[in-house]
């Protein structure tokens, strides 16, 4: 109830009862009976907040670190205008820059206002109740009621690598029908076209049954083929769980995947997904036309769970659902132990006829304490500095070893910093793409 006008009321109130011969209990009481009476008037006059019509609009989806508009709308089919007050259910990881708003709905029309939600983590958000609030004719009272009006917004991965993964794919000139590159590779096989011989040509190319038809050299070009398959198994074990420059290794490895999928649907490759921890998560045939889109959709609300990774099932779910020869890019954590103990004994599985790529975001501290710098950790005594250089050293080896001996299996390894795992995978598939690998 509004501070000033009770006080009007109880002024009011008080002049009228003072000029009465009664006591003052009696007056009090008096005064408070009649501010009782007015508000309940004015409580009763207050529109019902079920009588008033409510639209809640927001996007359905929005990547992380964007930002997303959410509109309100309140209708009133009365005859008198009134003042809402509403408060919306608002996750605090949405980072609303306001959950509350008052409006003045005019009689038989409506009023809006938005508020901006820029969202902190991935997931999906279920909003549903509103509380409006509706203030009497005079002010003094107040009608309160909840609103269930169901809305649900999805916060997928961010998609900044993505748009960075198709300007590489512009700068490298790729056409719809596949690399320019590749052709002067040799690794194209599909037949394209016949065009005159030009001076950079490989002779080796040239059409003679053309040639003689028409008199002059004719060579015959090729492209990249098209509709082959890139499997990505991303792993979301306890080693996905480590922080890298303040974000999970599993959030890397999203961004590195979603690039990828944007990537092959450019190029007209078909892109799946198997997700897995100690048991298979979620799995995405591999598409052309979408392809990224229902990746992100399978991908946007798993967590690294702090379990170890079964390799073995999310292989052979590979091989058995998804039988043709394909890339197969594995998107995990260049950890020793955990190499040794569930891929490297996994990987006989599929390593023979499939093509394998193994990508994983290093630590940029890491190799900084390695080099004998603090790596952003200031007041290290001398012994613990050393300790740390003694143990990033022995981590960074560790590190160079698994790669080499995954290397000699026949696997390529991509192993990049912090932002640069999306470049760096899409870069690998281009090239073995180019040379005829896959």
């Amino acid at each position: 109830m509004p501070t000033g006008r009770l006080a009007v009321v109880a002024a009011v109130a008080s002049v009228a009862v003072l000029v009465l011969p009664v006591t003052p209990v009696i007056a009090l009481v008096a005064v408070d009976l009649v501010v009782l009476v007015i508000a309940l008037v004015d409580w009763g006059r207050a529109t019902t907040p079920s009588r008033l019509g409510f639209e809640r609009h927001i996007p359905a989806v929005v990547a992380l670190g964007g930002q997303v508009q959410v509109r309100w709308r309140v209708g009133n089919t009365g005859a008198r205008k009134v003042d809402v007050a509403l408060a919306d259910q608002l996750a605090p990881s949405l980072h609303a820059g306001s959950r509350r708003a008052r409006l003045m709905v005019p009689p038989g029309g409506s009023a809006s206002t938005n508020t901006t939600l820029c969202p902190s983590r991935r997931g999906r958000f279920e909003i549903s109740e509103v509380t409006l609030r509706v203030t009497g004719p005079w002010g003094l009272a107040a009608r309160q009621g909840r609103r269930q009006v169901p809305s649900v917004l999805r916060v997928y991965p961010p998609l900044g690598s993505v748009r960075d993964a198709e300007l590489r794919i512009d700068r490298q000139r790729v056409l719809e029908v596949g690399l320019r590159s590749a052709r002067a590779l040799g690794g194209g096989t599909d037949f394209e076209a016949l065009r005159e011989y030009g001076g950079d040509d490989d002779y080796r190319r040239i059409d003679w049954a053309a040639t003689a038809r028409t008199g002059k050299p004719i060579v015959r070009t090729y492209r990249s083929e098209r509709n082959q398959r890139v499997l990505c198994l991303l792993d979301c074990g306890r080693t996905m769980a480590g922080r890298v420059s303040g974000v999970p290794r599993l959030e890397h490895a999203m961004d590195g995947l979603l690039a990828l999928s944007a990537v092959t649907g450019r190029l007209g490759d078909r892109c799946g997904l198997v997700a897995f921890d100690d048991q298979v998560r979620a799995v995405v045939p591999p598409i052309r036309q979408g392809g990224m889109g229902q990746v992100a959709e399978a991908v946007y609300r798993l967590e690294a769970a702090l379990v170890e990774s079964d390799y073995r099932a999310a292989f052979l779910t590979a091989r058995t659902r998804f039988r043709r020869r394909a890339l197969l890019v594995v998107l995990s954590e260049l950890s020793e132990a955990a190499v040794e103990e569930s891929l490297l004994p996994a990987l006989p599985l599929v390593a023979r006829d499939h093509v394998v790529i193994l990508a994983a975001v290093r630590d940029p501290v890491v190799a900084a304490w390695a080099e004998g710098s603090s790596g952003g950790t200031p007041g290290t005594g001398e012994a613990e500095a050393a300790y740390r250089q003694a143990a990033a050293i022995s981590a960074m080896a560790g590190r160079r070893r698994t790669a080499a001996r995954l290397r000699g299996l026949g696997v390529t390894v991509v192993d990049s910093e912090p932002g640069r795992l999306a470049g760096e995978l899409a870069d690998t598939y281009l090239h073995l793409k180019a040379t005829g690998r896959l």
